[in-house]
């Protein structure tokens, strides 16, 4: 992959604190862990579209409903893998296995890893650096009018509880697959070092994604289609959303970019999401892999202890309905 796509934060992401003489050792159980992670999750996604297709098959709504639900929050979790491999820890001593493991995760969601490694790097890079940059809740309007402020509040509820991040995100995949790379590079910087090369895989696993969605509809035709990926991705479309900011949502603002998070308890949650819910841990400390998250936490350094102002995830995501930051600049 070019230079854009390469794993960041994998190195060093076995285990903290590993003396020497243990490595072999914590790479081995660091491989063990990979593997059950996997089979479980890769497991399940296969159970539950069994599921939603018997109850095509059954033309069953109830079953082809709670499944859909199902499916749709596991998809969340294919979502953390494939976040794993962006940054290099599902093998890091074996990037093209990484990288396919990834890339398996989030297909069924239509996200081709090199994009979703380039805007993530960008995320960890700038990450509410100031009002304009990486800030997804504030809103800087030349004057802050009651309409204005209506609107902020609009876009802001829509984007968190009515699927609104997962439709910038496919847009955002949509641009980088489409536009020119000198063109794509002036219209984000999250675009620095995307190669013509990214582009290229990135449209093939485009393609192929698609590929898959169509062949399924062949199967079957759309009630098939709708049954197994169309209202699964639908329900991903909301989990997404709903939980893509509760990390960040009014936090601090400011150049210390790594410091600007929560954590959120929840033993469902830290299972789900492989303990992506220690968010501040993972800005913090990006090649810690997921399992070793909850070992290395540790509080918030003074100045930004009040991000912490929320602690379980449920309270994580209601916290949002607060609305957005409006500012005049």
């Amino acid at each position: 992959m070019g230079t854009g796509s390469r794993p960041f934060g994998a190195a060093g992401g076995i285990v903290p604190h590993v003396h020497p003489s243990d490595r072999h050792h914590a790479a081995a159980d660091h491989t063990v862990r990979t593997v059950r992670m996997l089979t479980e999750t890769f497991g399940v996604l296969g159970g539950l579209c069994t599921a939603s297709a018997a109850g095509w098959a059954l033309e069953s709504p109830v079953l082809i409903g709670l499944s859909a639900i199902a499916q749709g929050f596991w998809f969340q979790r294919l979502y953390c893998v494939g976040h794993e491999g962006a940054h290099g820890k599902l093998w890091y001593a074996h990037p093209r296995r990484n990288d396919l493991w990834g890339q398996l995760a989030l297909l069924p969601l239509l996200v081709p890893l090199p994009v979703f490694r380039k805007i993530h790097r960008f995320h960890h890079g700038c990450n509410r650096r100031d009002v304009h940059t990486s800030a997804l809740d504030v809103f800087v309007v030349s004057r802050a009018t009651p309409l204005a402020r209506l609107r902020a509040w609009v876009v802001w509820l829509l984007a968190v509880f009515g699927g609104g991040w997962f439709v910038h995100s496919v847009v955002s995949i949509v641009l980088f697959l489409a536009l020119p790379v000198r063109l794509a590079q002036r219209v984000s910087p999250a675009f620095a070092g995307w190669s013509l090369r990214d582009r290229l895989v990135s449209i093939g696993v485009f393609a192929l994604a698609l590929a898959g969605h169509v062949a399924l509809w062949g199967l079957g035709g759309t009630s098939l289609w709708v049954a197994v990926a169309g209202a699964p991705l639908a329900v991903f479309a909301w989990v997404y959303s709903a939980q893509l900011y509760v990390y960040h949502y009014a936090t601090t603002l400011g150049p210390e970019v790594t410091l600007h998070a929560r954590r959120l308890r929840s033993p469902l949650a830290s299972w789900w999401l492989l303990h992506l819910n220690e968010h501040d841990t993972h800005h913090r400390r990006p090649s810690v892999v997921w399992y070793a998250l909850p070992e290395v936490g540790e509080p918030l350094p003074e100045g930004f202890t009040s991000n912490q102002d929320v602690d379980t995830f449920a309270q994580g995501v209601l916290h949002q309905l607060r609305g957005p930051t409006v500012i005049e600049a």
